[in-house]
């Protein structure tokens, strides 16, 4: 059993996406797949969440679960108090992905905004989660200027607190990537001390599902370092 965080160094840079990936890699090497989404934040009652997404990119077979969510786009503690609602605790995800890896090769844990983003009232954060499942984490970078620096910033963050970084996806890379870009590509493993995992492309999780699975593999196979492709990627998930 393995469980995986999955953070970012900023809301909106294609956790999700990047979480289906990781899922749909898993699942065509035969992997059973959780995913897990202990706060979810702008969203109403009914509406269709990152779960949702997550099973219709990566496929039906992922099993969903959430545990709370709140109709302010907001972190979750903040969120929580304008709701009138109870916040998410770390005790209360680390006995949810607990209960999922009963009966899951794989449970992957996507949080909402950064690493240090407040879940409750207490201060508590995504870390904090990390550390109750000594659970390594995968971080998702945005593409352009400032994203080395809040790489860096995470990574540190991590390491701080003993916790692995499995290594860092650029979740929307652009098609015709500017030279700042193209030079954080490059320079990525190196101010972060993260092996760098893998670029999705701008858009990808516009794709129709079948051909989003079908690249998944592809995406996650850095081109910067020829000790990873697809297999050893699903297989260090596996092993984390």
């Amino acid at each position: 059993m393995s469980t995986v965080i999955v953070t970012g160094t900023d809301t909106e840079i294609g956790k999700t996406v990047t979480t289906a990936a990781v899922a749909a890699v898993a699942l065509a090497h035969g992997r059973s797949v959780a995913v897990l989404k202990p706060a979810q934040t702008g969203i109403e009652a009914g509406e269709p969440g990152d779960v949702a997404e997550v099973r219709r990119l990566a496929g039906e077979a992922v099993t969903g679960a959430e545990l709370a969510r709140y109709p302010d786009p907001l972190a979750p503690a903040t969120a929580a108090r304008r709701a009138g609602r109870a916040p998410v605790r770390p005790r209360e995800v680390e006995r949810a992905a607990r209960k999922l890896a009963e009966s899951h090769d794989l449970v992957l844990i996507e949080g909402a905004g950064g690493l240090l983003v407040r879940l409750d009232d207490a201060g508590s954060t995504l870390a904090d989660v990390a550390q109750l499942l000594a659970a390594p984490v995968l971080v998702v970078a945005r593409a352009g200027l400032g994203t080395l620096n809040a790489a860096a910033l995470t990574t540190e963050a991590l390491r701080s607190r003993d916790l692995t970084c499995l290594g860092i996806v650029f979740g929307s890379f652009p098609r015709s990537p500017d030279l700042a870009t193209r030079c954080n590509l490059a320079d990525m493993p190196e101010v972060a001390d993260a092996p760098l995992l893998g670029a999705l492309p701008e858009g990808a999780g516009a794709l129709p599902p079948a051909d989003f699975r079908a690249s998944a593999a592809d995406w996650l196979a850095p081109a910067l370092s020829g000790t990873w492709n697809a297999t050893t990627f699903a297989a260090s998930l596996h092993g984390a």
